[in-house]
């Protein structure tokens, strides 16, 4: 005997034995025959066991054709076949497999032989016991040790642990329950959703927890049942008012129908979209007042007059009974004012038995050809579910108006005793005894806990209960959601958001608790104080910039942290700084507002020369709205606008003026014996010139020989001319006297001109005469 650590191996040569026995050995006092599972056991038992002719019996053989494995019946796979070459044969009786144990060739190989030869036993003991692996796992063998193999959904080194799926959340409007067969939310766990009244599942309804640790489905929705939508009945004489409390003509949205005088109300004025989707009365509609038809009344006649219209105000119906039956009611109604009529319509009424009253816990069913309880009536008795009948179910209503038969009984079913939960307790009601079908028993938990499951359960008319005695599980509060702009960080010793759970708030930067941070889950299912909020920090508030406009957005309030204002100026204005400022997470600006400035147009020079600059300046020097006058000294004039204003382009609205000297004609055509030599200092014959003119030799000057051009634009005297000298041209020889005479006369013209030239200059005119200066701007132009 020999081992090989946890799987032992056990071979037998002596005796040699028959196949069939040497499985009854190896059963006897080991385990089994080996049945080779790999090429590494094959290997293992060839190097362990020592050489015998006959070789060794292996737990293999032909069952029906088939190449089976001794004691778990299984099929040897094809790829698992050691055969030797040209083995198996098809011998007959050759249904047993032997093993070559160390031969020279095909060592280790399997050959098919007769079960009646004898030959060396080969047993083994398992390494599996029976707690090595759990009930979720299969012990497979390996050489020298063993594996547990999960059934499916299981994991772990023994498949102990099921695999578990994400917990569920109860749908909005809706709830669910859910039972574990391994944990909760593992492995099969499975998970029924309901809807409350008036929302209906959309969606899986069951959700099972799968072995790949998904459920099988999505978790469903609950959405409200929906009503048609009414149509409005104002334009014939009525209103319609609704309200929707969840959805527009969804569960619970009601409408009420009002209508004009004059006008009735034809249906309920007043309608809820019901559970089920469907509206608690029928679309009203308001028309001229009317009583309800009348119809024939069974076993009877009835004729009626009308007014206007079928059964409206003033119809009048008469009522006859046939034959065997009497009349209950006045034989004559009318239709009155209100729509209602004078009486209550009148029956006809056959013979009638004592009434008969169903069975406690059943029912009766009757049919009564001639009216309830008449005679020809044939009522037929039966339990309740839950209860089975004791006497005769059918009677009949004779022709003395009497039963044929007596009364029977309904007798209640049994259910199942039940014990308490674990952790909570169990309290019942047995009206019909206990334990037994209407029995009502309803579990409670300790403070914290609530039921998994339902509360309570019934004893149902097939003598079970409706459900399990449910589990005691930690309460939960409504869940909860991070803050906008922040987290939330939660701690749950029971679950999550349950009893005991601690849920601590935080927020993201720029933002500040509005709150106490800590809230706790406490054992009536509530949190002890309100969620806290993340508020937005502020930044001072902002004005907008005189001249100026100041816009903003405000994504978490006005003037908090993320807003953002831009600045902008008026036309003729300029943005002095950022346009745009941001508050940040410090409760802070980013910069500072900018200002609006007046733009500036060029700058001007204190003076034109020869000239004057008055300006006003309403924001700053040169700058929009600057307004500048230009006036010019005496002997100039202002060439271009006198007044320019800085506008909002940046412009003046003219170019500035020039002050330029006034101009004096020009001084041309001299006589050939005249010349002048003229000076400039502010431009050809302009204000200030200086012209000086000379005769030449043997010519006298007749005239001022200087002349200015003054600050009107006017030379301050005439053109001088030149005359010949005539002494100096007669070569005759003249007297003493005529000489003399000749002397003094020029002498005497000189003294007059420059008698009149200072005249002239004084007066600041030319001088010339006055007739010709009124014909003439400037004589001395004349020539």
């Amino acid at each position: 005997m020999s081992g090989a650590r946890a799987w032992t191996y056990n071979y037998s040569t002596t005796p040699n034995r028959r196949w069939i026995q040497a499985s009854q050995w190896c059963r006897q006092h080991f385990m089994d025959m080996v049945t080779i599972q790999s090429r590494e056991e094959t290997d293992f038992i060839n190097n362990l066991l020592p050489f015998n002719s006959k070789y060794y019996w292996i737990g293999i053989h032909k069952v029906d054709g088939v190449w089976t494995r001794e004691g778990s019946n299984e099929k040897v796979p094809a790829d698992d076949q050691n055969w030797a070459p040209e083995e198996p044969d098809n011998i007959a009786g050759q249904d047993c497999v032997e093993m070559y144990i160390k031969r020279a060739s095909d060592t280790a190989m399997w050959n098919n032989e007769k079960c009646h030869s004898k030959k060396g036993t080969v047993c083994y003991s398992a390494s599996c016991k029976q707690d090595s692996c759990s009930v979720h796992a299969d012990c497979v063998e390996t050489v020298g040790n063993y594996t547990c193999r999960c059934h499916p959904g299981f994991l772990g080194p023994r498949c102990e642990e099921a695999i578990s799926c994400k917990p569920l959340l109860d749908p909005e409007h809706g709830f669910h329950n859910c039972f574990h067969s391994y944990g909760s939310h593992h492995f099969n766990s499975s998970c029924h959703f309901r809807c409350e009244l008036g929302f209906h599942l959309v969606g899986a309804s069951k959700m099972l927890c799968q072995t790949t640790g998904l459920w099988d489905h999505r978790a469903p929705l609950c959405q409200p049942e929906q009503c048609p939508v009414l149509n409005h009945t104002d334009s014939i004489g009525g209103s319609v008012n609704c309200s929707h409390p969840v959805a527009p003509y969804s569960y619970n949205s009601t409408c009420e129908i009002r209508c004009d005088e004059g006008y009735e109300l034809s249906g309920q004025g007043w309608t809820r979209c019901d559970h089920t989707g469907q509206w608690t009365a029928s679309a009203p509609a308001c028309t001229i007042k009317k009583c309800n038809p009348i119809f024939f009344p069974v076993n009877g006649n009835v004729t009626c007059v009308h007014t206007l219209e079928p059964y409206s105000f003033g119809t009048q119906c008469n009522f006859t009974c046939q034959e065997g039956y009497y009349m209950s009611g006045d034989n004559t109604l009318t239709c009155l004012a209100s729509g209602e009529w004078s009486k209550p319509t009148p029956t006809c009424t056959a013979k009638r038995c004592e009434p008969r009253s169903p069975p406690s816990h059943g029912s009766i069913s009757c049919s009564d050809p001639n009216g309830s309880f008449s005679f020809g009536s044939q009522c037929t008795s039966r339990c309740d579910e839950g209860f089975v009948l004791n006497g005769t179910a059918s009677t009949k209503c004779t022709s003395l108006g009497t039963w044929s038969a007596g009364y029977p009984q309904c007798l209640a079913k049994s259910c199942l005793s039940l014990n308490s939960p674990v952790y909570g307790s169990l309290k019942c009601s047995d009206p019909h005894g206990e334990f037994s079908f209407g029995s009502r028993c309803t579990s409670t938990c300790g403070d914290g806990f609530l039921l998994n499951g339902n509360a309570s359960t019934e004893c149902t008319s097939l003598g079970t209960w409706s459900s399990d005695i449910p589990l005691c599980m930690a309460k939960r509060c409504p869940s909860l959601s991070p803050p906008p702009h922040g987290s939330c960080l939660c701690s749950g010793p029971h679950g999550e958001f349950s009893f005991g759970s601690q849920c601590t708030s935080n927020c993201e930067e720029g933002f500040v608790l509005n709150g106490t941070a800590v809230t706790e889950c406490t054992y009536l299912g509530t949190w002890n104080r309100d969620f806290p909020r993340c508020l937005a920090k502020k930044c001072p508030a902002l004005v907008s910039p005189s001249h100026g406009s100041l816009l903003c957005v405000n994504p978490h309030g006005e003037f908090s942290f993320g807003s953002q204002c831009t600045s902008t100026c008026v036309d003729g204005f300029l943005l002095s700084g950022s346009a745009n400022t941001e508050c940040t997470s410090r409760g802070s600006w980013s910069r500072e507002t900018a200002n609006c400035q007046a733009g500036p147009c060029p700058l001007l020079a204190k003076a034109p020369q020869h000239g004057r600059m008055n300006c006003s300046h309403p924001y700053s020097p040169f700058s929009y709205e600057s307004h500048c006058d230009f006036e010019c000294n005496e002997g100039f004039w202002l060439k271009g606008t006198p007044t320019i204003t800085c506008n909002n382009s940046g412009h003046w609205s003219h170019a500035p003026p020039t002050c330029q000297p006034v101009q004096c004609e020009a001084i041309h055509g001299l006589s050939l014996s005249l010349s002048v030599n003229c000076t400039h200092p502010l431009g050809n014959f302009s204000f200030g010139s200086q012209c000086i003119f000379t005769c030449d030799d043997g010519f006298s000057m007749n005239g001022s020989e200087v002349l200015l051009c003054s600050s009107a634009g006017f030379w301050n005297d005439s053109l001088p001319d030149c005359t010949e000298n005539m002494l100096l041209a007669s070569p005759m020889v003249m007297s003493s006297e005529f000489m003399a005479a000749y002397t003094v006369i020029p002498l005497i013209l000189i003294g007059l001109a420059v008698f009149l030239l200072m005249r002239f200059k004084k007066q600041g005119t030319a001088i010339m005469p006055e007739a010709l200066l009124e014909e003439r701007e400037n004589p001395a132009f004349e020539f």
